[in-house]
């Protein structure tokens, strides 16, 4: 199974980079993990009609994927811009071909309430793109709590499991609706 991770934050030590480079880690057996490179896709814009070799590279990997995880911070209450605009540019193909029908997991690290609000704003984007967001375990993590260490990376026993556990539901999920 091929997993696309999209990460929602631009900077190397992020938390939420952290928890995908976790998952990618610890992926059960039979599933391949690859995070996206989001740092020279530009924002979507209908005139653009040769899309740059880094949106076509994003395209391709979103094609070739099974599965989805999206993991990023929470933005005044909502998604960030690097996380949206890629799925703006996966919405556009045609029939909606990278994404219809296929599983996605969210998962998140923030102040406060971790990434709960945003988590809940991206499953109305992905109703719209014909995605089918994991329900259960959702992950959401404090990035202020001694969770991660200073490069982002995750040292929390119990948020490992945590990921791990969404990783064997996703596979689960995945095999379910694409029967």
């Amino acid at each position: 199974m091929k997993v696309l991770a999209i990460c929602g934050s631009l900077r190397e030590k992020s938390t939420n980079k952290g928890m995908l480079r976790c998952a990618q880690a610890n992926a059960p057996e039979g599933m391949q993990i690859d995070i996206a490179d989001l740092s020279q896709i530009p924002f979507y814009n209908a005139d653009i009609t040769d899309p740059p070799a880094s949106v076509q590279q994003l395209l391709a990997q979103m094609a070739a994927a099974d599965a989805f995880i999206f993991g990023g911070p929470e933005y005044n209450y909502s998604i960030s811009p690097a996380l949206k605009n890629a799925i703006d540019w996966g919405s556009r193909a045609p029939n909606n071909a990278i994404f219809g029908g296929k599983a996605v997991a969210l998962m998140g690290s923030g102040g406060g309430m971790g990434t709960s609000r945003a988590q809940y704003h991206l499953r109305q984007v992905c109703v719209f793109v014909d995605l089918h967001p994991l329900n259960k375990p959702e992950v959401f993590a404090n990035a202020f709590t001694g969770s991660f260490d200073a490069d982002g990376n995750v040292v929390d026993d119990k948020l490992k499991e945590n990921i791990k556990a969404q990783l064997v539901a996703l596979a689960a999920w995945s095999r379910k609706i694409s029967n």
